[in-house]
């Protein structure tokens, strides 16, 4: 009888219900509150003079009267930089003891941004959070005395002028609660490797040595894994090694796309949880079964604001308009999709994330990632966000019984009209002029942007398949394979002839 278990589930399910009636909105109200007082002395905040904005009885609007937007490249230019000048209390109290390496998706030059001790401690508690809701799951008591395995990037830190660097996954991995290292796999040891192919390796031989119940990792990364796992110890799927394996807690990246393929490496159904962790922050997770929605972290180091994603927002390089509106938690609406706006105890303020999120319950505040602000295709009027598009591809693998994890396009020219070309990443097979026809159809019946687009400039839809193995090589050239590395949904044309030149060379 699993004790240990039973103890620990008991004690989950009476701290969830301690925390079952959270009012949102005043948490929000109170994190700003917190945020303003605790930099209220630094550079940033004697600039914007944070002194008078806490005095108004309008904080959240006088707040955003205040100070403008932020992305990465503005905020970095005029106050991160000075942190790395040797600068203290620029945008946040001291200087950050860490940096997390971050090219997303949008590019191989590393951004740098602050992670505090006050981050470290607002995502351990987010995780924390995270823990205590698995109580809504129904997981069996001896759930919660297997361990966990966590793929991320290397805890191997690099030591740079006086802090840390490396991407957020290993950031948080090191500096995992003492208590957990006992669940913890693939250990301090293995975690550290630098080559992703060398850690996978190592974690497919130790394999059989472990008691795994969950996993947690990027969906792209945590399939090539498992598929090693398999193939290295001549098994039929993951839980022939791993009998236990109940959950995995996804994140990055929307699982939909990934659900087909990831299911086929599975022996038997598992729970799947999705999370929001960025490198500035863990935004939301997945609270209760009935959804596959996210709960944003509201009390936690993250004070949120939203922007309507109408197209006329946003310049040529993806940066808000000084004229958009943003609204608070209480002004928000359901089924609109709105441009994610974070100020942090990291340090960033009104800062644009990149992502675009909707509502789907907002008393309990959970949300759906959309998309991002620079994957938004609307080249030629068809308005077509990364959901749309997962949509889209999922349609795919149910009318041609087929698995789609990867995927990218472009809206380029070609002899001076426009076409969506597709490049798919599928092991089966499929004819490519199929795919592309049953993929126009769904579009226009699904978008009525997309249709219209289809009578004007759009001409058509191109799709060429390809390996999956394609994508990951790619993004092991172009930045590092694991960790939070994320494949480009959209591309702008420039790039776009870098990929196909890349798909040339490997046919």
């Amino acid at each position: 009888m699993p004790i240990i278990g039973n103890i620990i589930k008991g004690f989950i399910e009476v701290r969830d219900k301690l925390a079952d009636d959270k009012n949102h909105v005043e948490e929000q109200r109170e994190v700003l509150m917190r945020l303003l007082k605790t930099a209220k002395k630094t550079a940033f905040g004697k600039h914007y003079k944070f002194d008078e904005i806490l005095e108004s009885e309008q904080l959240p609007k006088t707040f955003a009267d205040a100070i403008p937007y932020y992305d990465y490249n503005k905020i970095d230019k005029e106050w991160w930089q000075k942190l790395h000048d040797g600068e203290e209390n620029v945008t946040w109290p001291g200087v950050p003891d860490y940096f997390a390496l971050s090219s997303g998706t949008t590019g191989t030059t590393s951004k740098r941004i602050p992670v505090t001790d006050e981050m470290i401690s607002s995502i351990r508690n987010a995780g924390i959070q995270q823990v205590y809701a698995l109580s809504n799951f129904d997981l069996p008591p001896d759930f919660f005395e297997k361990g966990i395995l966590m793929l991320g990037s290397s805890t191997d830190l690099e030591e740079v002028e006086g802090h840390k660097e490396g991407e957020i996954s290993g950031i948080s991995a090191s500096n995992i609660p003492t208590w957990f290292r006992g669940y913890y796999k693939p250990g301090q040891d293995i975690s550290a490797m630098e080559d992703w192919d060398e850690k996978v390796q190592k974690i497919a031989e130790e394999a059989p040595n472990w008691d795994i119940g969950g996993l947690s990792g990027i969906p792209s990364w945590m399939e090539l894994m498992l598929q090693k796992v398999i193939e290295y110890n001549g098994v039929a799927n993951i839980h022939e090694i791993w009998p236990n394996l109940q959950v995995y807690t996804s994140g990055g990246v929307a699982f939909g796309p990934y659900e087909k393929s990831f299911n086929a490496l599975l022996g038997k159904p598992i729970t799947i949880i999705d999370t929001y962790l960025a490198s500035e922050g863990f935004i939301a997770f997945q609270s209760r079964p009935d959804t596959d929605a996210m709960g944003l972290v509201t009390d936690g180091g993250i004070y949120f604001e939203f922007v309507p994603f109408d197209p006329e927002y946003i310049e040529q390089d993806g940066s808000l308009s000084e004229d958009a509106p943003s609204l608070t938690l209480s002004e928000v609406e359901m089924d609109q999709d709105y441009i994610l706006i974070i100020s942090t105890v990291s340090g960033a303020w009104r800062y644009l994330i990149g992502d675009t999120i909707a509502f789907t319950d907002i008393e309990r505040a959970e949300i759906k990632i959309t998309g991002r602000t620079k994957f938004f295709l609307n080249t030629v009027g068809s308005q077509l966000s990364v959901n749309k598009l997962n949509d889209a591809v999922q349609h795919l693998e149910e009318e041609f019984s087929i698995k789609i994890p990867e995927y990218t396009l472009c809206a380029k020219r070609i002899d001076g009209e426009f076409y969506h070309c597709w490049y798919m990443g599928t092991e089966d097979k499929a004819e490519d002029a199929k795919l592309a026809d049953g993929l126009d159809e769904y579009l226009k019946s699904a978008n009525k942007n997309y249709k219209v687009a289809r009578t004007k400039a759009l001409k058509g839809v191109k799709v060429t398949t390809v390996d999956p193995e394609v994508f990951s090589d790619w993004n092991g050239r172009n930045k590092k394979k694991g960790g939070q590395v994320k494949m480009e949904r959209v591309m702008g044309e420039e790039k776009f002839k870098e990929w196909e030149a890349f798909v040339e060379e490997g046919v």
